[in-house]
Parts: C-alpha cells; sequence; structure tokens
C-alpha cells in the first residue's frame, strides 16, 4: 500500500519517470519555506477533493510555513462565486478549484487565472516530479489556453465507464457486452418490466443528459465542432446516437427516466433494479458500501464499449489555479501542486474519490495496490484514461448548450424524432455560439 504519511521530502519530492522508468535528474527540492508567514484564500467545491485538502491542510502549512483559509462550498454556488468575484477584478481568494468541462472556455477568453507556464519550470518553486509531461492529453488540454500557457494545474478527471450488476448477468446468462449493439441488445434480454427489473439506466433529465449522450455520439464517429467551430451536432452521426439514447432509455429503463439525473440512476442500480449503469468512475464508493446498497460485491466496471467508428470514453474534470488578481501567485502555486501532489492524488484515488490526471500516480504499483475499490474499477479507469475525449465542448455558453440540446433528448424520449429534434435543438443553438464567439 502507498505510505500517505506527510513527511517533507515525500510530498513532492521526485519519482521515477513514468514513461521510462529512469530515476529524475538530481535537482535540489524547491524553497518551500520562501513565502512562510503568508497567508492564502482557497475557493474549493464541497466533495471529496476539495474536504481532502481542507482535512490535510496542517500538512501543507508543516511543508511551506504557508496558513490556508479554505471555503468549501457546493458546486452549482462554488461556479457563481468565482464568477461573480473574478469579474469584479477583486475576488476574495488566490486559489481557484474550477470545473473545467464548464469554465474553461470561459476562462480563457476572460483571462481570470495566472499563468503557471513559468513556475513550473523554476526549479526553486516546483518539484522535480511536477511536468507537464505527466499529465494526461486531455489533462492538459484542458489546462492550457490557446496560447499554450498553463492556467492552472490538471488535479481530477471523471471518466464515464459502464457499471453492470453481475448476478442479473450470470442468471440470464449474458456475456459483458463488447460493443454498443452488444450493450442495447443485452439490454433488451435483461429487462424484465413485470419483475421490476430493467436492463439500462441512465441520465434522461435535461441537461444532465448530456453527460451521457457523447458515451454514444463519439463512439457513431461525431465532434461537437470541426476544426472552423462550425456546430455538427445535427449531422448523421448525432442522430444515429440519438437513436440509439432513444432507443436505451425508451425500451430497457425504467419509469420515469426521463427526469433521472445521476442520483436517480445510482439509485435504481444501487437497489439491484437495473443490469447496466454509465455514468462516471466516482459514483464507485456508494456501490460498495453496505450501509448504501444493496449491490455489494456484485458490481462489475468496465470500460464502455466501442461504436460503429470507435470506442471513446466522454471526460470532465477540474483544475485548481491561481487567481490573476492574486497578490499571493507564487504561495498559492505551491498550495496547488500539493493538491496536486502524488501524496494527495494517491490518497483520493484509495479512498475512490477521484482520479488524477497524472500518469505517474495512476502507473505506481504501491498506489494501486492501495486502492480500497475493486481492482475491476482501477482497470476500467486505467483503460478509459486511454482513449479519453472531454465530453462537452469547449466554449463559453456550455450551459445553454447542455440545456438546449439536452432538451431534443428528453423530447425523443416521449417519441418525438430524433433527426427533427437534433437539427431543431441545432438551430436554435448555433447564433448562441456565435455570438458568443464574437464576444
Amino acid at each position: 500500500m502507498f505510505d500517505a504519511k506527510f513527511s517533507r521530502r515525500s510530498m513532492l519530492a521526485g519519482t521515477a519517470l513514468a514513461a521510462t522508468g529512469l530515476p529524475w535528474p538530481a535537482r535540489a527540492e524547491p524553497q518551500w519555506k520562501k513565502y512562510a508567514g503568508t497567508t492564502i484564500e482557497a475557493n474549493l467545491i464541497k466533495g471529496p477533493r476539495g474536504e481532502l485538502l481542507q482535512r490535510h491542510a496542517a500538512e501543507f502549512t508543516e511543508l511551506t510555513g504557508i496558513k490556508v483559509n479554505s471555503e468549501v462550498i457546493p458546486e452549482q454556488q462554488q461556479r457563481q462565486k468565482l464568477v461573480i468575484e473574478l469579474t469584479s477584478g477583486r475576488p476574495s481568494f488566490d486559489v481557484a478549484h474550477i470545473s473545467y468541462h464548464v469554465q474553461k472556455r470561459q476562462f480563457d477568453k476572460a483571462g481570470w487565472l495566472a499563468d503557471l507556464s513559468g513556475f513550473m519550470k523554476d526549479p526553486n518553486l516546483t518539484a522535480p516530479d511536477l511536468v507537464e509531461s505527466d499529465f494526461s492529453a486531455a489533462g492538459l488540454q484542458y489546462a492550457k489556453n490557446d496560447k499554450g500557457e498553463m492556467r492552472s494545474l490538471p488535479w481530477s478527471v471523471d471518466y464515464f465507464i459502464l457499471y453492470y450488476n453481475k448476478e442479473i448477468f450470470q442468471k440470464k446468462g449474458v456475456a459483458l457486452p463488447q460493443t454498443m449493439e452488444e450493450l442495447a441488445q443485452a439490454a433488451d434480454t435483461l429487462t424484465d418490466a413485470k419483475a421490476g427489473t430493467f436492463g439500462f439506466v441512465g441520465r434522461g433529465l435535461r441537461n444532465a443528459n448530456m453527460a451521457l449522450w457523447p458515451c454514444f455520439y463519439f463512439n457513431y464517429g461525431g465532434e461537437f465542432l470541426d476544426a472552423k467551430g462550425n456546430l455538427l451536432t445535427d449531422g448523421p452521426e448525432a442522430i444515429e446516437a440519438a437513436k440509439f439514447y432513444q432507443r436505451l432509455l425508451t425500451k430497457d429503463a425504467p419509469p420515469g427516466v426521463a427526469g433521472f439525473n445521476w442520483m436517480e440512476s445510482m439509485a435504481a442500480f444501487t437497489q439491484g433494479r437495473a443490469a447496466m449503469w454509465i455514468d462516471g468512475v466516482g459514483w464507485a464508493p456508494p456501490l460498495e458500501d453496505p450501509n448504501a446498497s444493496r449491490v455489494v460485491g456484485k458490481v462489475g466496471y468496465a470500460v464502455l464499449p466501442k461504436g460503429p467508428k470507435g470506442a471513446y470514453s466522454p471526460t470532465y474534470g477540474d483544475g485548481i489555479g491561481v487567481a490573476q488578481a492574486s497578490k499571493n501567485k507564487e504561495a498559492a502555486y505551491l498550495y496547488c501542486q500539493w493538491a496536486v501532489s502524488k501524496t494527495m492524488g494517491a490518497r483520493l484515488l484509495q479512498i475512490g474519490g477521484g482520479v488524477q490526471f497524472r500518469n505517474s500516480i495512476l502507473n505506481d504499483e504501491s498506489v494501486r495496490s492501495g486502492v480500497k475499490m475493486p481492482r475491476e474499477w482501477l482497470d476500467s479507469v486505467i483503460g478509459s484514461a486511454k482513449i479519453s475525449k472531454l465530453g462537452l465542448p469547449v466554449v463559453a455558453p456550455v450551459a445553454e448548450f447542455r440545456d438546449i440540446l439536452g432538451s431534443a433528448l428528453t423530447a425523443t424520449l416521449s417519441g418525438a424524432d430524433p433527426a427533427t429534434e437534433m437539427k431543431k435543438a441545432t438551430d436554435q443553438y448555433r447564433p448562441i455560439l456565435e455570438r458568443s464567439e464574437k464576444a
């Protein structure tokens, strides 16, 4: 098991190069105490990640002499607070926890976060193991702006995977699906409405369903935008993916699925009412909790089945950055570096609370051996990392995208024609996107 016990050297000292297995070149450790006596403010999202940092903040203070005051706020309120305060030019915080999948483009265009590129190259500020090449491609795509500047550190990623009930599969003699068509066929076979058991469950609720639909859209060959930024969500790939979504959620899902977000989907799965569920990797701990789940020990975890045009796992993530307006940028950067360190990343992974973007953490057997989730879960995480793809378009009006396209998908669950709905939604959203890009 990974030794998460804190020490000044183990916290951020160099580890073996993930790609080669060779040791890092000798390099002095950063000047951790240079900003001792400084106080910084951190604005964090309530959940496993923010709470982990808050719980271990004393270790950071011991390492650096920097005091941290952290505020942990529910996600929606936290996002609003960030925007309001950063727009004012006088934020009350130095460190910002950001949701890449909904905030990246907005933050890049506004220039709200400091460029960390220079800090990362400074051996007085950065440990030798913190290098860009250790972050996954998706993490770097999220963290960098159009100029290639590192405006945050990639922190935690959420890949979408397939959860399945092994007991239901075994009773029906159904094999784990390897393709999307096999998944649909398995869902048909496993559905027994009279017995209250359904082959599939997933997000049907408007907006929330735009996290599930890309699992099909990407694997049918779809892209959100072309190279010129034109919207593609009314093309043949989008229509086929919408038909597939409609098929699964109308034929093989529980009644009322049009109102399901992840909470309702999880409830159906943990109660043993659904044979399959597609959602983020971070929902595994409740499934293995005997106080919250009826399917403990029965859950299988797998990389998403491939579609006609490939295999991709929609990826969502968050990062941690320094406010451009902060007067304590270097001290705040040390905190961000600590947040994505191997020790903190190992802790997060081992409790099943999140998955770091750093390859060296996922590839470290001492870290893997301490993971409390089943090995299948970890394998699905590692496999999904290799086929990850950003789950939402990198645009400023993300909320409108999710609302408008999500409404179209929800309408198909009441019998609306997928082609008609996707075209209508795309036509409605296109001018919103164009105005945003011109602003």
